[in-house]
């Protein structure tokens, strides 16, 4: 499911993100050293990194100027011990090499949209308020609306199939079709309506029918499942050995690729061999399993925030392996069909 919305915009600066009692236990933050938190949005999990341990430092990144812009008093009340960074957290490892810090001892990952650019009707993300179709995180690149107006109807539907989960993905993409020549398709609303006269509403479900097409087109637009495959990679080649990396996702596709990842580099996959072509072949491990499973928010904090119903922790530790090459199997379940076969359908 997409993240509900958060708090409204004036309570970010003090909001707490979900699952924060898990994710600090998870990483073990009993000495000095250098955190990296690759998602800053507005600062929860930073802002506790910092009180957690008066002698560790805190690397953020974000793609969206708005939360490095919006991070700027937390840096200034932070006694040196923060630095803001803009990028991708996909290169935290070229990033953190360019302001001379070759080495990290924790990661922390909170993956999908933040509640600033959910709140932000500007920002086109949301269908609760109507705005420009837009869902740009770091605001370059082709827009939803390029998406949508552009794309053919077969890579629409598998965007919204395959990122969305939205089992009326056909449909849906035909009526975008059929819409568009009647004129461009510009504002959340407009797409919203859409989805809304083809896929009904379950019964009983808060959800609103345009939901999945939203998350579907929101993944595709920024690449989040391409750059969550990268930020794993890179955060393995940045931790030190001991150092630690805690991921919390919110879409049962982010959850596949860590638990996969996870897996493969901790040895608990399936080992390749000549009967098992298509499975990874043996690798050093690089990576010792924290948390047994999936770590799913109690009872209490759901009734709390909603925001943390679909919210899971994966964490592991870093070992003295060094980083093996890029696991294509989970780079395979960041992409459309089309693309993991080459070729276009």
């Amino acid at each position: 499911m997409s993240r509900p919305p958060r708090r409204p915009q004036g309570d970010h600066a003090r909001h707490v993100p979900v699952l924060l009692a898990e994710v600090l236990a998870s990483l073990d933050l009993s000495r000095a050293g250098l955190a990296v938190d690759g998602t800053f949005g507005a600062g929860g999990y930073t802002r506790a990194l910092l009180d957690a341990q008066p002698d560790l430092r805190v690397v953020a990144i974000d793609r969206d100027p708005t939360a490095i812009a919006a991070g700027g008093d937390l840096v200034r009340t932070s006694a040196g011990r923060l630095r803001l960074v803009s990028g991708r957290f996909g290169d935290m490892d070229a990033l953190l090499a360019g302001i001379g810090e070759a080495q990290a001892d924790w990661v922390v990952l909170d993956i999908g949209v933040s509640s600033m650019q959910l709140d932000q009707a500007e920002r086109g993300f949301s269908f609760r308020q109507d705005g420009p179709l837009d869902m740009r995180m770091g605001g370059d690149g082709p827009s939803a609306a390029d998406l949508v107006n552009e794309a053919d109807e077969t890579t629409l539907a598998d965007i919204l199939y395959h990122f969305g989960e939205e089992r009326r993905s056909r449909a849906v993409a035909r009526a975008i079709l059929e819409t568009r020549r009647r004129g461009r398709i510009e504002t959340t609303a407009q797409l919203a309506d859409l989805v809304a006269s083809v896929v009904r509403p379950e019964p009983g479900s808060p959800i609103h029918p345009a939901t999945r097409a939203f998350q579907g087109l929101r993944i595709a637009v920024n690449d989040e499942l391409g750059e969550l495959v990268r930020g794993l990679h890179a955060a393995e080649r940045l931790l030190k050995p001991g150092g630690r990396l805690g991921v919390v996702t919110f879409h049962s596709l982010e959850d596949r690729i860590v638990k996969q990842f996870f897996s493969a580099r901790s040895g608990r996959a399936a080992q390749g061999s000549r009967h098992m072509p298509g499975v990874e072949a043996p690798t050093p491990k690089s990576f010792r399993l924290v948390t047994k499973g999936r770590v799913l928010p109690t009872e209490a904090e759901t009734e709390g925030n909603p925001r943390a119903r679909s919210a899971k922790l994966r964490a592991a530790e870093r070992t003295e392996a060094a980083p093996p090459p890029p696991l294509s199997a989970i780079q395979a379940l960041a992409s459309l069909p089309a693309a993991q076969k080459g070729t276009r359908r």
